[in-house]
C-alpha cells in the first residue's frame, strides 16, 4: 500500500486530503495548523477529517524542528504531499519521500508562484486560473509540474468564487495524476520560471480604494479582497466605509464635478477618475450594511468627491 505523510489546511488541503484518501493511499501521519483565534475561519477544517478517519495528527509550529522531523521519517512515507500547508518546508523534510514530495498551488504555474495567487489573479483581471500539483523543491513553487487544471475568471467574480474553483480544480488535477504517481509513470514537465513571477502576500492594509485609478483597477481591487477576506475601503468624513460588491456601468455616464460617491434612487455609485462609473453593490460602515437611505441621511445626496 502506498504511503503518504500529509501537511494541509484549508479547502484545498480537506478536498486533496479526502481524494488521496479515495484512492487508498495510506496516511501514516497529518500535518495541519491550528485554527488562530485571530483569523476569519470561514475554510474547511482539515482536523476533522483527519479525525472522522482516524488520522495521526500533529501541529506543530515549526515542521522542520528535529522532532518533527524523527516524526515523519518513522512513518516512512513513500510520498509527501502539501496541501496549502502554510510552512516551508526544508530540504531534509522533502528528502523523507523517496518517491517525491508534491505540493498542490493555487494558480496555473510559472504564474502567481507565491502567497494567495487567486487574489492576485483577480486583482490583475486575470480571464483564467487553476491549480498546479508539482514536485517541492528549495525554491519555493518552482519544482517540475505533473499536472494542472484550469478554470475560468468572470469578470465579476470575487476570488472567493474564484477560490472555490480552484479547490474543484485542485481535487481533478490530484484525482487524475495519482494513479501515474502511484504507478511511477506520471510524466514530469520543468517550469519556464521567466514565463511568471513571485507575489508576496498581502495585508488587509491593502485594501484600500486608490479613486485615482480606473474604474476597472477598483472594480478589481473589491472583488479581489471581498468577504470573506478583510474588503476594500476608503475612508469618508471621517468614518471607514468598506465596499464589498460593484459592478461595472458602462452605459452610466458620470455625474458633473469631481470623482466621487453618490446615492441614486436605491443605490450607490461612484465616478472614477478615468470617466468609468461603478455600481457600489453593497457598502458597510463599521462591519453593518448601509442602505442608500442611510447613506443619504447621514452624508447627504450630493456628489461627495473622495
Amino acid at each position: 500500500m502506498t504511503r503518504a505523510v500529509v501537511l494541509a489546511y484549508h479547502n484545498v488541503g480537506a478536498r486533496c486530503l479526502l481524494t488521496l484518501l479515495a484512492h487508498g493511499v495510506k496516511i501514516p501521519l497529518l500535518l495541519t495548523h491550528r485554527d488562530s483565534p485571530t483569523e476569519n475561519i470561514w475554510f474547511d477544517s482539515v482536523a476533522e477529517i483527519a479525525t472522522r478517519y482516524d488520522i495521526p495528527t500533529i501541529t506543530p509550529d515549526d515542521p522542520n524542528a528535529p522532532d518533527v522531523l524523527a516524526r515523519i521519517a518513522a512513518a516512512q512515507p513513500d510520498f509527501l504531499f502539501s496541501f496549502y500547508y502554510r510552512h516551508m518546508l526544508a530540504p531534509e523534510i522533502l528528502a523523507l519521500a523517496p518517491r517525491g514530495a508534491y505540493n498542490m498551488h493555487g494558480s496555473l504555474l510559472p504564474k502567481y508562484r507565491g502567497r494567495v495567487p487567486v487574489n492576485w489573479a483577480v486583482l490583475h483581471g486575470e480571464r483564467e486560473t487553476g491549480a498546479t500539483l508539482h514536485e517541492m523543491v528549495a525554491k519555493p513553487d518552482a519544482g517540475r509540474i505533473v499536472a494542472q487544471a484550469g478554470v475560468p475568471i468572470l469578470p465579476d467574480d470575487t476570488a472567493f468564487e474564484v477560490f472555490n474553483k480552484v479547490t474543484v480544480a485542485a481535487e481533478i488535477a490530484l484525482d487524475g495524476a495519482l494513479p501515474g504517481l502511484i504507478a511511477g509513470t506520471a510524466p514530469h514537465r520543468k517550469q519556464d520560471l521567466a514565463q511568471g513571477a513571485y507575489f508576496s502576500g498581502r495585508r488587509p492594509e491593502d485594501g484600500r480604494i486608490d479613486w485615482t485609478q480606473p474604474a476597472a483597477a477598483i472594480h478589481n481591487l473589491i472583488r479581489a479582497v471581498a468577504p470573506p477576506y478583510p474588503g476594500a475601503f476608503f475612508d469618508l468624513a471621517g468614518v471607514r466605509l468598506t465596499v464589498t460588491r460593484s459592478l461595472p456601468q458602462t452605459l452610466r455616464t458620470p455625474r458633473p464635478g469631481a470623482p466621487g460617491i453618490y446615492v441614486d434612487g436605491d443605490a450607490f455609485f461612484a465616478d472614477c477618475a478615468d470617466g468609468g462609473v461603478l455600481r457600489l453593490l453593497s457598502l458597510e460602515l463599521d462591519s453593518q450594511a448601509l442602505t442608500p437611505a442611510g447613506f443619504a441621511a447621514r452624508f447627504g445626496t450630493t456628489k461627495i468627491a473622495f
